[in-house]
């Protein structure tokens, strides 16, 4: 059963072939002997996980079944969960228990989904190898002797599902943070037109880049879990009302005839990429080409300014965001002589390095000295990115590029924060222009890994994006079953 995709347990589900309780008990059954060594979750919800298939096996005995019942998944430990502790990977919120449901968590139980647990992140989403977590790194379970990550922020959730420890998961998209970690973890990872899936109950990072997205094991799994997800939400000023036809079965983009101009951003020609990633990148372009798709070199003129606009617009709003945690309503607190120390003290030991270097420039950028120097070039340098992508979009339907440089690393990698920054440079300019973009396996590299490219599309395109990520699939074809990576 661990082998199975959403969409064959769904089948199996409904002819009664298999219970929603077996699966739950398989899934348990492997994060007890796994999860100690992948640390994929910081909380399991073994209990909740087999109340969920029990009343999801007595809906489907009474033919009510719903469009994900049965379905175990991971979810982040960024999203607020009624009554199960949410940290967001951080001393700060280590023991809050919140007495709220976040909107897309709310969504997957009304979909009749199965929670295992809370998967692990890079604390407060910041990192990209999820290394800043309170609670340690997760582990990437390809090679796992090896011990490479499985990315950040959204690591615990790509380990999770690679491994066998869900079905699917849901992750976060600041500024690469489901695709990364998707693709060096042979995984379909989708950050959706930002404003799709709503926000409201999900610890905030970047509040005007922060994406809600699914993670599982192929592209149609990824749709299934994106039509549970996504909605309009009257609670989150920045949900978009609109409606996707997320619900039929993804319809083939290419072949009989039908007309596709995919895009490839010049400007990325000359960023160094591994000679792995080049030679599947060009395979998969190729393979496109002879499906009948018309490949055309697009420009994103400011595309390699992304980094650095990112890094000081998420910043900035990290600063923000995060000066809610002050020791006094809620999360740690450390005491101190008056309230100033009080707050002092608290923060100092609530947050990690990362988390504080962070808040620390973003600080710095809002400064009355700094906004109009840094803040507010980095926001027109955003609108231009976003200009650019729309004018690209005016030359072909979709655009496709790398996920990353290459494929995982050692967790033990000895980097600086500019290198782990550097990471991001194949995914920040799509959550600068708010954009769908998925990463989809392209292929296995020499060292037996595997490795991603993304599909974007325009605003609201997120159906089309799936449409072509699912020709990719095919043509890379890789094995990414749990046994077929771990083991039984």
């Amino acid at each position: 059963m661990i082998d199975l995709s959403i969409t064959e347990a769904l089948q199996k589900l409904k002819s009664r072939e298999i219970s929603a309780t077996e699966l739950a008990r398989a899934h348990i059954e492997r994060i007890e002997k796994y999860n100690p060594e992948l640390n994929a979750y910081i909380t399991v919800t073994a209990e909740r996980a087999l109340a969920d298939a029990a009343a999801a096996d007595e809906r489907i005995k009474n033919g009510d079944m719903r469009t994900l019942d049965g379905i175990p998944i991971a979810m982040k430990d960024l999203f607020a969960t009624r009554g199960i502790r949410t940290t967001a990977a951080s001393h700060m919120l280590e023991n809050f228990v919140p007495e709220y449901e976040s909107t897309v968590s709310q969504k997957f139980i009304d979909a009749g989904t199965v929670l295992l647990g809370k998967s692990n992140l890079d604390e407060f989403a910041m990192g990209t190898f999820s290394k800043t977590s309170y609670f340690g790194a997760p582990v990437n379970p390809w090679q796992m002797e090896k011990r490479l990550t499985a990315g950040g922020s959204s690591g615990g959730s790509t380990s999770a599902v690679a491994s066998g420890l869900a079905m699917g998961a849901t992750g976060t998209d600041t500024g690469g943070s489901i695709r990364f970690p998707a693709s060096i973890t042979g995984l379909v990872g989708m950050k959706p037109t930002y404003g799709l899936c709503s926000r409201w109950g999900c610890v905030a990072f970047a509040s005007s880049l922060d994406t809600p997205g699914p993670i599982a094991r192929t592209v149609d799994d990824a749709a299934a879990l994106l039509s549970a997800m996504a909605g309009h939400d009257a609670k989150d000023s920045t949900s978009a009302d609109v409606h996707l036809n997320l619900d039929s079965p993804l319809q083939p983009i290419l072949g009989d005839g039908k007309k596709l101009r995919v895009g490839v951003i010049k400007e990325f020609n000359n960023v160094k990429i591994s000679d792995d990633m080049q030679k599947l990148f060009n395979a998969r372009v190729a393979d496109l080409k002879s499906a009948g798709a018309e490949i055309v070199e697009v420009s994103i003129p400011n595309i390699l300014d992304a980094l650095a606009a990112y890094y000081i617009i998420a910043p900035a709003e990290a600063s923000s965001n995060l000066a809610r945690y002050d020791g006094v309503r809620y999360g740690l607190r450390v005491e101190g002589s008056d309230i100033y120390d009080t707050y002092k003290k608290t923060r100092a030991a609530g947050f990690g390095d990362e988390v504080k270097r962070r808040m620390i420039i973003g600080t710095a950028v809002l400064s009355s000295e700094s906004y109009d120097v840094y803040f507010m070039q980095a926001a027109r340098v955003r609108r231009m990115i976003a200009n650019a992508f729309n004018r690209a979009f005016e030359q072909c339907d979709l655009i496709v590029c790398p996920s990353g440089a290459g494929t995982a690393m050692p967790l033990d990698s000895d980097m600086t924060p500019l290198e782990y920054y550097a990471l991001d440079l194949f995914t920040v300019a799509m959550n600068l222009a708010g954009v769908p973009a998925v990463s989809v396996p392209c292929g296995m590299a020499s060292n037996n890994l595997p490795l991603g490219m993304q599909v974007v599309g325009k605003m609201f395109d997120d159906v089309r994006v799936l449409e072509l990520a699912k020709h990719i699939e095919q043509f890379a074809n890789i094995d990414n079953r749990p046994t077929k990576i771990m083991g039984k």
